[in-house]
């Protein structure tokens, strides 16, 4: 299958025995979401609102809306949304990519003051499966378990997931995702203590959202701790073996060098990446080399921020810092 992915360049997009993901069928998937809109709500670069090291973004996919990630202060998604008059009061549920601070911090504000108008309001929160092991040196924060107990004293619960799941109609969460692709997309300056006992913490529990759409899939990240080659790949073999349609949020490539930049690129063009904002954790210069090696040109591929948004119809809306 060929598509056009920018200006005069041809992408072919490789079939899953092609790369790594195809020991497994995709599982059936007929739902089709028709209208996606995904507001940025935190991160570093803010055409409105406040900037911090964080993420989160509202999506929006056929009526229904889902908070992915609470950024890093507890305030921070709070003021966003008002300044972009955005009422999370009607959001039920929360994903959350991993158990960092700068993806979590915002949790328990936000149900306390949304609650107050909507006993419901973003009273469920999807994690994956190793959110709450024992991390060490333990957080300064007190981490998930302090999150955790602030959060079900507010009348929250949490969901663990050890393999994907349909949120909605075509609205999935990929829950843990497979490592076939040695990328390592995590500091390694912790342990995490499992039933094998100490052993490196390589975020287990990472997790993506991901919006199936007749155009392919829409794939949310945090900090793509699991690898964006990996969450890609698990995301095609999981729901859909589909073009990627877009990439959006955190993919932790700031600090890689351009081999590794180049690799990446090259295997998310061969997926069909045809639009990129990469926020957060990404860093400046990872996005305009993905941004080459994908083919892309400045309407397809941008750096994310506080107000960006994309949607099904119109693509990317940068704001005005980042167009």
């Amino acid at each position: 299958m060929f598509r056009i992915a920018g200006p005069a360049v041809a992408t072919v997009v490789l079939p899953l025995a092609l790369l790594g993901g195809a020991a497994q069928g995709p599982a059936p998937s007929s739902s089709r979401v028709g209208a996606v809109k995904v507001v940025i709500l935190s991160t570093m670069l803010a055409d409105a609102g406040i900037g911090e090291w964080g993420f989160a973004a509202l999506v929006e996919a056929d009526g229904h809306r889902v908070l992915f990630d609470t950024g890093a202060r507890p305030d921070t998604v709070l003021r966003n949304a008002r300044e972009l008059k955005i009422d999370l009061a009607g959001v039920t549920d929360v994903v959350l990519s991993h158990n960092h601070d700068d993806h979590t911090g915002g949790l328990v504000t936000l149900r306390r003051e949304y609650a107050k108008a909507n006993p419901a309001a973003l009273s469920r929160v999807f994690v994956g499966r190793g959110i709450f092991l024992p991390r060490s040196p333990a957080p300064t924060t007190g981490g998930m378990a302090a999150t955790k107990v602030g959060y079900e004293g507010e009348g929250g619960r949490f969901v663990e997931l050890d393999q994907p799941r349909e949120l909605f109609p075509g609205v999935w969460i990929t829950g843990p995702v497979p490592r076939a692709h040695p990328e390592r997309n995590w500091s390694g300056s912790t342990k995490i203590q499992t039933d094998k006992g100490l052993v490196e913490d390589n975020l287990p529990e990472d997790q993506a959202m991901v919006v199936d759409t007749g155009r392919g899939l829409i794939v949310l990240f945090g900090c793509g701790h699991a690898g964006v080659v990996n969450t890609l790949v698990h995301a095609r073999r999981a729901i859909r073996d589909a073009p990627i349609h877009a990439v959006l949020g955190g993919l932790h490539l700031l600090e890689k060098d351009d081999a590794a930049l180049d690799w990446t690129g090259d295997r998310m063009r061969e997926l069909g990446v045809a639009n990129l904002m990469g926020a957060h954790c990404t860093g400046l210069e990872a996005v305009f080399r993905l941004r080459s090696r994908l083919g892309l040109d400045r309407g397809h591929s941008v750096v994310g921020a506080v107000g960006a948004s994309f949607t099904l119809e119109r693509g990317i809306d940068p704001g005005a810092l980042a167009r």
